[in-house]
C-alpha cells in the first residue's frame, strides 16, 4: 500500500518531491522520486511495503516504461507464470501491471485481481486506472498545460492546479485513444427463480467468500482484521482465523474499539473468544474525540457529518493495529451487497427497487465508506483490505436475488433480526461460524454500536460551546471550519470530498 504522484508535462523533480511529502504518510517505508529519461514525465512515490519488501521500491523503471501503483494485485503469482518469470526483475506484484500491458492485449487491466490505482508512462504516451469499485483512490488535474496525477486531494494544496477530478472506478485513461469503462458492476438479480435450492446458494456463498479471505490475506507481512462484534466483521476474522490455522501460522490478531461498556466491545470480546483470535482493544472518551478531530478530518479530505463520525473510531481501531501490524481484513461492503442498512428494510417487498438500488450504492461507495477507509488507515500507514469487494465476490453476490437478502421473518423466531432480517442469506451461509446470538444479532452502526456517538456529543458540546445538545447544523459548521483552518485551497477539497448520496431508488 503507497501514495503516488505524477507529473505529466507538468512539472519537475522538486515539484513531485513537495506534492509526495504532503502524502507520505501513506507510504513511511521509502520515498522516491524518478524521471522518465528523455521525457517530461516525473513520478513520485511513499511505499508501505507488503508484498516484495526487499526489492519492491517505486516508480519501476524499465526500458521506455515508468510506472507507480497503489494497492495490491492478489493474483501477481498467477499473472508471473503466464507472463514468463524471466521477464520480472523485483518480486514487487506491481510489477504485473507493467508486463500486462506489454503483453498488447486489448482488455488486459481486465486481468488485473485487487485493490488498486496507477499511472504507467511510456515515451509518448501516459495511462490511469483505477480498480473496479475505486477501493484505492486517483485523481487528476491540470497544471501548466499537462497533468497532475496523485493518491490524495491534499498533495494538490497550495499548488496552482485546475479541473481537479477524480478517475472513475473502474475506469482508465489512455492519452492515445482516450477514456475506457473496463469495469462495469453487474446488475444484481431480484426474485429467486422457482427452482432455486437456497441450500446450496448459501453453501456456494460462504466457498467464495472463503476463497477471498484467503486471497486478500497474502501478504509478506502479518495481516490481522478489524473486529466490531458486528456480523460482518465477525464473519471475515472468523474466516481469517482458519486461514492462518490451515497455513499453520499463529492466532489471526483482530483489533477493536470503543467506548467504555460499549456493546461493540462486549460483542468483539465475545467473537474474539470463540474463535480463539489474538484480540486487541482501546476505550476512548469523549476527549479523545475532542483531540483527535482536525486529524480525522484533515485526513479524510471531507466535513461530511456521516462521514466524519464514522471515521473517528476508524482512526483509533487504525493505531491500535498498527502497533502490530502492517495490513488489516475490513468487513466494508457487505451491507451494500447483502442490504444491510436500516433503509433497506423499507424494500422488503419490492425485491426489483432493492436489487437495483444495492448495484447503485455498490458505484457510490468510493465516495464514501471506501474513501473514510482508505484515507484513515493510510493515516496511520496501515493498509485496510475489504474481501467483501473481492471481484468473484461481487458477480456471485450479485446473482443471488435480492428477495433472499432482506426477508420477512417471525420477530420471535431464533433465526431473524426482527420483522424484517437483513442479509439473511449471508446469516445462512456463515452461521455455523459463530455463536447464533452473534449471527442473529440485531445490527448496529460501526459509530453507534461503539459509543462514538456519545462521545462525539461530549467532544461537540466543549469545541462548540454549549451545554445543550450540538445541532446537527452545527455540526457541520464546526467540521468545515476545522478543515478550512488546515488547507491553503480549502474550497477545492470541499468541492471534491465525498459525500454520502441520498439519490437512492425510489420504493
Amino acid at each position: 500500500m503507497c501514495g503516488f504522484v505524477c507529473l505529466w508535462n507538468a512539472g519537475d523533480e522538486a515539484l513531485a518531491d513537495r506534492m509526495i511529502r504532503r502524502i507520505a504518510h501513506r507510504g513511511p517505508d521509502a520515498v522516491e522520486v524518478a524521471r522518465l529519461p528523455g521525457t517530461q514525465t516525473v513520478m513520485a512515490h511513499c511505499r508501505l511495503s507488503i508484498i516484495g519488501p526487499e526489492d519492491g521500491k517505486q516508480p519501476i523503471h524499465q526500458t521506455n516504461d515508468l510506472l507507480v501503483a497503489n494497492g495490491e494485485i492478489y493474483n501477481h503469482q498467477d499473472l508471473r507464470a503466464i507472463l514468463g518469470e524471466s521477464a520480472f526483475e523485483t518480486a514487487s506484484d506491481s510489477e504485473a501491471i507493467l508486463h500486462l500491458f506489454r503483453s498488447g492485449e486489448t482488455r488486459w487491466i481486465s486481468k488485473l485481481d485487487g485493490m488498486f490505482a496507477f499511472v504507467l508512462a511510456s515515451r509518448s504516451r501516459i495511462i490511469a486506472a483505477r480498480d473496479p469499485l475505486g477501493i484505492k483512490p486517483l485523481y487528476v488535474a491540470r497544471l501548466n498545460g499537462g497533468y497532475a496525477f496523485a493518491s490524495e486531494l491534499k498533495a494538490f494544496d497550495g499548488i496552482e492546479v485546475t479541473e481537479i477530478e477524480a478517475i472513475p472506478p473502474g475506469s482508465l485513461y489512455d492519452s492515445r485513444d482516450g477514456w475506457r469503462q473496463w469495469y462495469r458492476t453487474p446488475q444484481g438479480a431480484a426474485e429467486a427463480e422457482p427452482d432455486l435450492d437456497i441450500g446450496r446458494t448459501a453453501r456456494e456463498l460462504r466457498l467464495v467468500l472463503e476463497e477471498a479471505v484467503a486471497k486478500w490475506m497474502v501478504a509478506d507481512v502479518e495481516v490481522g482484521a478489524f473486529l466490531s462484534g458486528g456480523l460482518d466483521s465477525s464473519i471475515i476474522a472468523a474466516i481469517g482465523q482458519k486461514v492462518r490455522r490451515g497455513a499453520g501460522k499463529g492466532p489471526l490478531k483482530t483489533f477493536s474499539v470503543g467506548t467504555e461498556g460499549s456493546p461493540d466491545l462486549t460483542a468483539a470480546r465475545a467473537v474474539a473468544a470463540h474463535i480463539g483470535s489474538d484480540h486487541r482493544e482501546y476505550v476512548f472518551t469523549a476527549e479523545d474525540v475532542a483531540e483527535n478531530l482536525p486529524h480525522v478530518i484533515y485526513h479524510l479530505e471531507s466535513a461530511d457529518v456521516d462521514l466524519v463520525r464514522s471515521a473517528v473510531p476508524t482512526l483509533f481501531a487504525a493505531r491500535l493495529a498498527r502497533r502490530e501490524v502492517k495490513a488489516v481484513l475490513t468487513g466494508e461492503g457487505a451491507d451494500e451487497l447483502f442490504a444491510g442498512y436500516a433503509y433497506h428494510h423499507g424494500y422488503v417487498d419490492q425485491p426489483r427497487a432493492l436489487a437495483d438500488e444495492l448495484t447503485r450504492a455498490l458505484g457510490t461507495m468510493h465516495n464514501i465508506n471506501l474513501q473514510r477507509v482508505d484515507r484513515v488507515t493510510m493515516a496511520e500507514s496501515l493498509e485496510a483490505r475489504t474481501p467483501f469487494l473481492d471481484r468473484d465476490l461481487i458477480d456471485f453476490a450479485q446473482s443471488i436475488p435480492a428477495e433472499l437478502k432482506l426477508r420477512r421473518t417471525d420477530p420471535n423466531a431464533l433465526e431473524s433480526t426482527g420483522p424484517t432480517t437483513e442479509k439473511w442469506i449471508l446469516r445462512k451461509s456463515c452461521e455455523d461460524l459463530l455463536p447464533a446470538d452473534l449471527v442473529w444479532r440485531k445490527k448496529a452502526q460501526f459509530d453507534e454500536g461503539s459509543g462514538t456517538v456519545d462521545a462525539l456529543d461530549g467532544a461537540l458540546r466543549g469545541l462548540v460551546g454549549k451545554d445543550g445538545p450540538v445541532t446537527r447544523a452545527e455540526e457541520g459548521l464546526l467540521y468545515e471550519k476545522i478543515l478550512r483552518s488546515r488547507y491553503e485551497n480549502p474550497d477545492r477539497i470541499i468541492e471534491n470530498a465525498g459525500t454520502w448520496s441520498a439519490d437512492r431508488v425510489a420504493v
